[in-house]
């Protein structure tokens, strides 16, 4: 199967930006639809790559802009919703993934592959953003036809502009004591190009058609190693407080409530399971070798920054 020509949806994202470019460094032509271009121009530069302003969520936007291309990559995805009835994770998740697909069907594509999440699970799954991830996951595959269809399933995601670690080092910058909420829950965090290699790696592969593939680091931590991590590689002395289950359900109604959600009860409930991969990692990026590359270099210039803008 040769797969030349590739439109991705949500390319544009974390993940999107490293699938797209090594797309493009192998010589792929690569169409990433958007819906604001002019936010996204720096993608311009790799060679092959064309932006196209259109709502993803368009079936004959979809229909389009399928018909030319070998492959599709369906990258989109979010962690909270606006409201808390899942309705905005079955927008996201399960309804984009049934156009997807029935467009791939229509236009003859030959190839698709599809962003998951480790322990997602339609029938089980302890949260909305599980449920969903697990129900879109299983459309793609039961509605796959004449296309072969691939789906990944990581455990969370690090990398320069994550939101996991980033996050928690804002947090850490503004107390010295951080109340964390599901202490205990563990996770194999794996590198975002990684990551990426894997996507771009499957699109020929005939050994991927129909496989829903687990993604893990090479190691595995609880929350507060992964939080405790941070500080030391910030080099802030912080006291961190595990919360209780009680405390933790507590917090998460609270920061339902805070603007850009920060922690809701739909993370709360994803993480009474352990992101974890059955058959361990298979991808060998460590935190240690790539966290302190942008942590570490962040703070450094940030206290040079203070060091100039003091009495002089």
């Amino acid at each position: 199967m040769n797969i030349r020509t590739i439109c991705v949806l949500g390319g544009t994202g974390f993940v999107g930006t490293h699938v797209v470019a090594r797309l493009a460094a192998g010589g792929r032509q690569v169409k990433v639809i958007t819906r604001h271009v002019s936010r996204h121009r720096h993608l311009l530069v790799l060679p092959g790559v064309r932006l196209v302003e259109a709502d993803c969520h368009d079936p004959q936007v979809l229909r389009q802009h399928f018909s030319d291309c070998d492959g599709v990559i369906n990258l989109v995805g979010i962690l909270n919703e606006r409201g808390r009835d899942g309705s905005g994770f079955r927008h996201a998740h399960v309804e984009l993934a049934r156009k997807v697909i029935e467009c791939a069907r229509e236009t003859g594509v030959k190839r698709l592959l599809h962003m998951s999440a480790l322990n997602a699970d339609a029938a089980s799954g302890p949260s909305h953003y599980l449920r969903t991830k697990g129900e879109a996951e299983n459309i793609v595959h039961t509605m796959a036809g004449s296309v072969r269809v691939t789906s990944f399933r990581p455990s969370v995601i690090f990398g320069p502009t994550d939101s996991f670690f980033n996050r928690f080092a804002g947090l850490l910058r503004l107390s010295p004591v951080l109340p964390l909420a599901c202490p205990e829950a563990r996770f194999a965090p794996v590198y975002v190009g990684d990551v990426a290699q894997h996507f771009v790696d499957a699109l020929e592969d005939r050994g991927t058609w129909g496989q829903r593939i687990e993604l893990c680091g090479p190691s595995v931590y609880s929350l507060k190693e992964l939080v405790s991590y941070t500080a030391q590689v910030m080099a802030r002395r912080r006291l961190i407080l595990g919360l209780s289950d009680g405390l933790s359900l507590w917090q998460a109604r609270i920061m339902e409530y805070v603007p850009g959600k920060p922690f809701s009860l739909d993370n709360y409930h994803s993480m009474s399971r352990d992101s974890v991969c059955r058959a361990g990692g298979c991808c060998p990026t460590a935190i240690e070798s790539i966290v302190p590359g942008y942590l570490g270099d962040r703070e450094r210039h940030a206290r040079l920054q203070r060091l100039r803008s003091g009495p002089r």
